[in-house]
């Protein structure tokens, strides 16, 4: 033999020519008996091995092999070797990549199958990489457990004081912990479907409140880097602003999003000034009960009846000092607007602005339900006033049709609301209508309100981040928002079977429990809707 193949490790494939066949080192396996063109083939073997390995690799074909003319002339087929010249021959040859026992063996490094023949002793057998399920199990956990800790060192550079409070008594041993893991992990035969199974896979994962909060950071930067710009970039806080705008951030985004604040920085605090004393000077013109014309003084009068109605939950909106900043910004707007006039809706239009200001000026830690107006100086109730008022007047500038005679503006979107779902779900629209359900007996107050009065406060608010950062308007987003909110609710209404239990159910919807994570679903799906809908205008055309 060569002298080089003498001197090779017991543990190379080339030792297994000395113990073994030529067709042993080729597929792995020990065949009873040898002819003489596997000795010839053990033979040319050895020059040509740290060319080409003879090594099968799962789902490709066996490798060539040039036979010897022996072997041509009488026709012999020497098992494990041989060209690939049909394609049964070559289906076979890589059948292994789809064998249904392949995961109950994993194929790892030269040095990772070293150390696991070491640990695991003779019974590895002649293949050293190859390693049992429970082999693979114990190296994913040892795995995982370093990892873990390599970053609770990064999050945690400094140590914790529970830390030190356990005793080396009650502490587990890193065997021991990689031992009850194993003893966790389910049966493979079980449970082989499912993908959280098999350590390195992707798995569904929950985001920790840590997580939030670096990301909440990450986005008060970008925020402030933007805001802090001599010349605001307006489209880039819009796109900023679509996922939601962070609670410290929010004020100011939304004076600037309402276009109540210009871009230039040097201007803002000189237009702050100017339009604050401006809706002092209106609130000293128009809002004089006494000398109101009769018009002037029905307007207030339905103001007045309204302003306590709203969200009678909260004890905040039932103080008479915020009920009367309420009355005021009502009735100057409508005076302001003789087109429309006050409409009932509109009240709820100035509770997410108001929440908004309110909260610029107390500490994160105050508690907006309760908190006593009376206790904010004047002044400071004055701001809030003013600026409420000038957002909300921005705001229901794209959406005024919706509140002239006779509201034509919220129709329209009704029967584009009823257009699109039944072009979207036509088995929910047959339902609502089979039963007699009118689109506009329940999504009026939905083009009304803008789902304040399907929505918690909270979430009315993140809504209203992504409406004013809508570069073209809000009023054609609502309508898909809309849509996805029914669509959302399509089970909870295919089960109900009569007129009642369906309208009982779209006017209090279980939302009460909805935090930012549904909401952003909700705009998701809204915007994927619009995407595939708004370029296509036919589905919002009036059927003939």
């Amino acid at each position: 033999m060569d002298n080089n193949v003498e001197q090779a490790p017991e543990n190379t494939p080339t030792a297994a020519v000395r113990t073994g066949t030529a067709a042993e080192v080729i597929s792995g396996t020990r065949n009873a008996g040898t002819t003489p063109a596997t000795n010839i083939l053990a033979n040319n073997s050895n020059s040509t091995f740290w060319k080409n390995s003879g090594r099968r690799v799962p789902g490709r074909p066996s490798p060539k092999r040039e036979l010897p003319q022996e072997v041509v002339a009488t026709g012999q087929r020497v098992a494990g070797i041989g060209m690939v010249s049909t394609f049964r021959d070559y289906q076979q040859s890589v059948s292994d990549a789809w064998d249904t026992g392949d995961d109950e063996f994993c194929i790892i490094s030269s040095t990772e199958a070293a150390a696991a023949a070491a640990a695991a002793g003779a019974g590895a057998g002649g293949d050293g990489t190859r390693i049992s399920r429970q082999m693979s199990q114990t190296a994913a956990l040892n795995v995982i457990e370093t990892h873990s800790r390599s970053n609770q060192n990064q999050n945690h550079n400094t140590p914790r004081a529970n830390d030190f409070e356990q005793t080396s008594s009650t502490r587990s041993t890193p065997e021991e912990n990689r031992e009850e893991r194993r003893r966790s992990l389910p049966d493979s035969n079980e449970n082989r479907s499912r993908l959280r199974n098999y350590p390195g896979r992707p798995q569904l994962q929950k985001i920790s409140s840590n997580s939030q909060d670096g990301e909440y950071e990450t986005k008060i930067e970008k925020f402030q880097l933007l805001l802090d710009s001599p010349q605001l970039d307006l489209v880039a806080l819009k796109k900023l602003s679509w996922s939601g705008v962070p609670r410290k951030m929010r004020a100011v985004s939304w004076r600037l999003l309402s276009k109540y604040l210009p871009p230039s920085s040097e201007r803002r605090m000189a237009v702050l000034e100017s339009k604050r004393q401006g809706y002092q000077d209106l609130r000293h013109n128009y809002f004089k009960v006494d000398s109101q014309d009769e018009t002037q003084q029905d307007t207030y009068r339905q103001i007045h009846i309204d302003v306590p109605r709203m969200n009678p939950q909260i004890p905040l909106f039932q103080q008479q000092l915020v009920q009367e900043m309420f009355e005021r910004i009502l009735f100057i707007w409508a005076i302001r607007h003789p087109a429309s006039g006050y409409v009932q809706g509109i009240n709820d239009l100035v509770t997410p602005f108001f929440i908004v200001f309110l909260q610029e000026a107390l500490t994160p830690s105050t508690d907006l339900e309760k908190f006593d107006m009376s206790t904010l100086a004047e002044e400071t109730r004055n701001v809030i006033e003013a600026d409420s008022f000038w957002c909300l007047s921005k705001f229901l500038d794209c959406i005024q049709d919706n509140y002239i005679f006779a509201q034509l503006g919220i129709q329209e979107k009704v029967n584009q609301l009823k257009d699109l779902i039944q072009r979207i779900d036509v088995n929910l629209h047959r339902h609502l209508q089979t039963h007699g359900v009118d689109y506009l007996q329940f999504s009026f107050r939905w083009m009304n309100n803008l789902l304040t009065r399907e929505l918690p406060l909270h979430c009315t608010i993140r809504l209203w981040d992504t409406y004013l950062a809508e570069s073209d308007g809000f009023a054609l987003f609502h309508l898909y928002v809309c849509a996805a909110f029914l669509l959302h609710w399509k089970e909870q209404l295919m089960q109900q079977n009569d007129f009642q239990g369906l309208m009982l159910l779209l006017q209090n919807l279980p939302t009460h429990n909805w935090s930012d994570r549904q909401i952003n679903v909700l705009l998701a799906e809204a915007f994927r809707l619009k995407f595939t809908y708004a370029d296509a205008p036919k589905h919002l055309e009036t059927k003939s």
